[in-house]
């Protein structure tokens, strides 16, 4: 356990922090009230990290939203739960909801040229969290500030704490949206497609350094993207979202290995792994359904190359499912699940899918 974690009172264990439950919200249209996320239930453990991926629009930023207490005012958490170190956040006032805000809950968003206050300096924003709930003076709030630009790689703190969010790069100014989330040591750490508009260098480094933070002070870090290659690298679990709705989960390599949602299948066999100049490339046909129409049935059912009449009628519950061994493959086949028997902890919300893993 580091220095870090044992001041916080965690242990470098992989208990529950966050625990989502039935999550549902709606917005408010000018064509009608609609779910943008609906009845979703996942869990991110202390020193792991739990991606959220899907498609644009499938609601994993919304989600990220709602359990950070930023939805738009159009936007209403309209059921379930959002336990955060046993508190359910969805029961909070907004005067609740700042105090756990930064001791509790940090978050990092996509855009920090949006997020970061033009007119003030970076010292200044970064020494905002300890002077609100530590009560500490101008000058401490600074010197916390230096030596949190020093914790996220930002040469030169000292003369660059003055500086304004302008004058920094943009792989820079987002390690300074990391030390603000980070800077009370939160229990968890919501990334909000951290790699946005960098690119493939800055990436990389931008990962290294929440991985490093997440190790260093086991935070539970949940990963919203739509890149598979980063979910791959980066995440320890993943919860598929479509159309609202999470559609598989469970360990990063399982799914991968072997997809037990169609549209899972579909992401992973779009990714252009061996494809030669000329060739036709993998995609999945049509398109999401929009949020004032959705399916009665399964929500995938417009794009299912497996779709039945059960489909169309019924709509599938994220269920959990028996992990894979080597007698479930087709001939020939590999990749069975290897953790201990009767130890179920993947879910997809799928008719068929154990037929998926014959095909």
């Amino acid at each position: 356990m580091t220095a870090v974690a044992a001041a916080s009172g965690r242990s470098a264990t992989h208990d529950v922090v966050l625990e989502v439950k039935g999550l549902s919200v709606t917005l408010r249209t000018p064509r009608g009230t609609v779910r943008a996320v609906n009845n979703i239930s996942f869990q991110a453990q202390a020193g792991q990290t739990l991606a959220l991926l899907g498609e644009s629009g499938c609601g994993k930023s919304m989600t990220a939203k709602a359990i950070a207490g930023l939805l738009d005012p159009v936007a209403d958490v309209d059921g379930g739960q959002m336990i955060l170190n046993g508190q359910d956040l969805a029961t909070m006032n907004a005067r609740q909801r700042r105090k756990v805000a930064g001791p509790q809950l940090g978050i990092v968003f996509q855009d920090a040229l949006t997020a970061l206050n033009p007119v003030y300096k970076v010292g200044t924003q970064l020494g905002e969290a300890f002077r609100i709930h530590q009560k500490l003076s101008a000058r401490q709030a600074r010197a916390k500030a230096i030596e949190l630009m020093h914790r996220v790689g930002i040469p030169e703190p000292e003369s660059r704490v003055d500086a304004y969010p302008h004058q920094f790069s943009g792989g820079m100014r987002q390690r300074i949206l990391i030390a603000m989330a980070v800077a009370l040591n939160p229990s968890l750490l919501i990334a909000d497609e951290p790699t946005t508009a960098l690119d493939v260098t800055i990436q990389a480094q931008i990962m290294a350094l929440l991985k490093s933070l997440r190790e260093e002070n086991n935070l539970a870090v949940v990963l919203i993207t739509h890149d598979l290659a980063v979910v791959a690298e980066e995440a320890d679990t993943v919860a598929v979202m479509y159309a609202g709705n999470v559609v598989e989960t469970g360990p990063v390599a399982e799914v991968f290995t072997n997809p037990r949602h169609p549209y899972t299948k579909g992401l992973l066999e779009s990714v252009p792994v061996d494809a030669v100049r000329g060739s036709t490339l993998s995609s999945i046909p049509g398109n999401p359904p929009e949020l004032h129409n959705i399916p009665s049935g399964c929500v995938y059912q417009s794009r299912c190359p497996l779709v039945q009449e059960v489909c169309r009628t019924t709509r599938p519950e994220l269920l959990p499912v028996r992990p894979l061994t080597a007698t479930d493959l087709p001939a020939g086949g590999s990749g069975a699940d290897v953790r201990p028997a009767g130890v179920v902890e993947r879910a997809a919300a799928c008719h068929f899918s154990k037929e998926l893993a014959h095909v």
